[in-house]
This record gives C-alpha cells, sequence and structure tokens, in this order.
C-alpha cells in the first residue's frame, strides 16, 4: 500500500497524523442487490425469478453478493480483536450517534465512503474495496486483507489522512445538509428552478435546470460533464474550442466551491448573466427560492434525502465547518 498506488487513485499528499484515542470501530455496511431484492419479494426464490424475467444474470447477482459478505466476513473477524465492534447499515447512518473516539470503516463503493463521511464529523474515515474486480475504488484504498493493518496503524497514531473540504447548505429556518461531491438546488422534476441569486455583490433573477456547488472532490464528476458540454458547444456558437479540453478538477482539500448554473434561460423576467462563479469563506452563495412548490436541495446525487427549497427559503451555500478526513495507509 505505497504512496505510488495511492497517488494513481488520486489521493496525492497526505494530511497530519491522527490521534489515538478511540474506543470504537464503526464497520458500516452496505446492503446488496440481493439482498434488496430479497427484502422486496420476500423469498431468494422470488427475487431469483424476478432478476431472471427480466433478462438479467441471477449468477452475477449472486456472485456480488457472495464476494461482499466473504469480505465482510473478513473485516469483522480481523478487526474484532482490535476494539470494540459496532455494525451499522448505510439506511441508518443519518440517525447514528457518531462519537469523537469512533474509527469509521466503510466496506462497499465509493458512494457509501461518501455517505459516511457527511455524518461522522472529523472522526477518521477508512474505505475498504470487497470486490476490487467489480469496483474501482477511488476512495477505496484497503482490500479486506489490508483493513487491519490499516487499523493498527490508525489506533497507534502512525496513519495520516487526506482532507477533503466539504460543501453545506445552511437554510434560513436553521435546516443543513452537508456534501462531499455536489450540492444540487432546483427543481424535484424537469420543470425550470425560478430563484434569486446573489453572489459577490451581483443579484439577477434566474428561470433554469438547477445549480450544481462542487466541491473539489466532486470536480472529476458532475462538474467535469458540464466542462465537458460547454466546451463541445463552443463551435456551434461560434466561439474557438481549446486545443487542450479544460481540467475543471482542484484540490480536494481547496478552500473554496465551484457553482454552475445548468441551462439558464433569457427572457424579459430572468436573467443569465451570473453563471458559475466561485465559493469562497468570504463569498457565499446565496439564493431565494420563487417556486411555490417541488424546490429542492440534495447533496451527493441522493435525491431522497433532501431539503425543500420552496417560496420564502433562503438558503446559503459555503464551505462546511469541518473536512472530511480519510485514512491514507502506508
Amino acid at each position: 500500500m505505497g504512496t505510488t498506488w495511492l497517488s494513481q487513485q488520486g489521493w496525492g499528499r497526505p494530511g497530519a497524523a491522527l490521534p489515538t484515542e478511540y474506543e470504537k470501530i464503526v464497520l458500516v455496511t452496505r446492503k446488496t442487490r440481493l439482498e434488496v431484492l430479497v427484502e422486496r419479494f420476500n423469498t431468494l426464490g422470488q427475487a431469483k425469478f424476478y432478476i431472471e424475467h427480466s433478462g438479467s444474470d441471477y449468477s452475477d447477482y449472486e456472485a456480488e453478493h457472495e464476494t461482499y459478505t466473504a469480505a465482510l466476513r473478513r473485516v469483522k473477524s480481523d478487526l474484532a480483536g482490535l476494539a470494540k465492534l459496532h455494525l451499522v447499515e448505510r439506511s441508518f447512518l443519518p440517525n447514528y450517534l457518531f462519537a469523537r473516539q469512533d474509527l469509521v470503516v466503510a466496506v462497499g463503493q465509493d458512494g457509501l465512503v461518501v455517505n459516511a463521511a457527511k455524518y461522522v464529523g472529523e472522526q477518521p474515515v477508512l474505505g475498504v474495496n470487497p470486490d476490487p474486480a467489480r469496483f474501482d475504488g477511488v476512495l477505496l484504498p484497503c482490500q479486506p486483507a489490508q483493513a487491519a493493518a490499516a487499523v493498527r496503524q490508525v489506533l497507534k497514531g502512525s496513519a495520516r489522512t487526506r482532507r477533503v473540504t466539504m460543501a453545506q447548505a445552511t437554510m434560513s429556518d436553521g435546516q443543513t445538509l452537508l456534501a462531499f461531491n455536489d450540492l444540487f438546488v432546483g427543481a424535484q422534476s424537469h420543470i425550470s428552478a425560478r430563484y434569486v441569486i446573489d453572489h459577490g455583490g451581483v443579484k439577477e433573477v434566474h428561470s433554469s435546470s438547477g445549480i450544481i456547488i462542487s466541491t473539489g472532490a466532486g470536480s472529476s464528476g458532475w462538474l467535469s460533464s458540464l466542462y465537458n458540454m460547454a466546451q463541445g458547444m463552443a463551435p456551434l456558437v461560434g466561439a474557438e474550442s481549446s486545443t487542450g479540453k479544460p481540467n475543471p478538477r482542484f484540490p480536494w482539500d481547496a478552500e473554496r466551491l465551484v457553482f454552475v448554473v445548468r441551462e439558464p434561460f433569457l427572457s424579459r423576467s430572468s436573467q443569465a448573466g451570473l453563471v458559475s462563479g466561485e465559493v469562497t469563506i468570504q463569498k457565499p452563495l446565496r439564493l431565494e427560492s420563487r417556486m411555490p412548490e417541488a424546490g429542492v436541495i440534495f447533496s451527493d446525487g441522493v435525491e431522497a434525502d433532501y431539503l425543500s427549497f420552496n417560496a420564502g427559503s433562503i438558503a446559503t451555500l459555503h464551505i462546511a465547518g469541518h473536512k472530511a478526513n480519510l485514512v491514507v495507509p502506508y
């Protein structure tokens, strides 16, 4: 687990060393696709019938399930003797009370690390890739057999972390929502989102497909697709494309966010001058909803967990007060 491998995965330079006072390990898990279908159809046989009759390969579901459960058994067994062990399934993360002395180990896809990081505060999070043949694991530096060694490093204080700047939406009524990758502000459906945007002393009334506010960690995802769209459309509007495509990526720990307005519509009642910019500590982004209903703010692509953003709501989009800490084992 050397520095070269970590740098290839985009982890870059690690941050400061971690403290050593940990009382328990919180093992965050997720349900496999097969488990979700068994819950839906009550039995394994009925789930198999559904999969096969929908034209899918049941063996793929079964292999994924078996690989994941085997990886989870290995990690649980190896960590059991190191500290008290608590298991938390992904769906319970919003209601689980993490303590300052918790070390979090997430066994699953990259999204599980993202989900965990939003709820644990500044406690360290170690990502474990249960199925390297299936998942790229950009946020999963460990395989199951390496998890115990990485946890020992943390417990001894010899591990380091990569600090990740997160975004936060704060509503006028006090509600908040964190984002590891990005925030979306807009309408639930394909109707236009209507709002007043206020940034750097400039205000405009907008009708658009919503706004993306990206962190450095998310700059290679949704934000990059917006850059690609703009680059591809340049010839259509008579603009020259740069020989090298612009790179929207910026450091994960950068003290800034980037926002882009999607498909702003210019009309007698809406403007389209303020469509992108940087959010810093000194210069947050403020939005006032003008939507009677269906206005939402959600993070990291999880539409089910959202804040309502309807008429009268004011949202401030800003850098979160703390950073996520992803464990970087040696």
